[in-house]
């Protein structure tokens, strides 16, 4: 595949609650040149909502002085999603990608991000440094409605 078969998107916002609606429809609508499913929009639209949410919350402490950074690429029928912050870190990535794990409990955080992200996507890693951020690295393919119904 050449480089021209690929494209790309970058996207940076202050790490206010706000924007996690704003990033939802614009990795939404980037990805609808492909054709997807509702379910497929509404599977990334999940995802994005999760990894940024856990980025606000926990990277930076709900600080709008943080920024969060969405990259979604397409190549062919795939779709690649890496959502980063450079905020706190995660000190025990396996840990935190236990169901009902949070580090929050105050907040009456359900602690599933990680679980549902995972799920929801065909890839899924998170790397995290201690004070260095957190990245999220997510692939899913996308079966395009013209071929279900072909």
């Amino acid at each position: 595949m050449n480089q021209t078969d690929r494209n790309f998107m970058t996207l940076q916002f202050a790490a206010k609650s706000e924007n996690e609606s704003f990033a939802r429809v614009t990795v939404a609508a980037f990805v609808s040149q492909l054709d997807p499913t509702m379910d497929e929009i509404t599977d990334l639209k999940t995802v994005v909502s999760e990894a940024v949410t856990n980025s606000i919350i926990h990277g930076y402490d709900e600080d709008p002085a943080g920024i969060v950074t969405i990259t979604a690429s397409i190549e062919g029928d795939t779709v690649t999603l890496v959502v980063e912050d450079k905020g706190h870190g995660i000190e025990d990535v396996e840990l935190a990608k236990q169901p009902l794990f949070t580090s929050k409990p105050e907040l009456e955080r359900s602690g599933m991000g990680f679980t549902i992200m995972e799920n929801f996507m065909d890839e899924f890693d998170v790397a995290s440094e201690i004070g260095g951020g957190t990245s999220i690295r997510m692939k899913k393919r996308i079966v395009s409605k013209k071929a279900l119904y072909n």
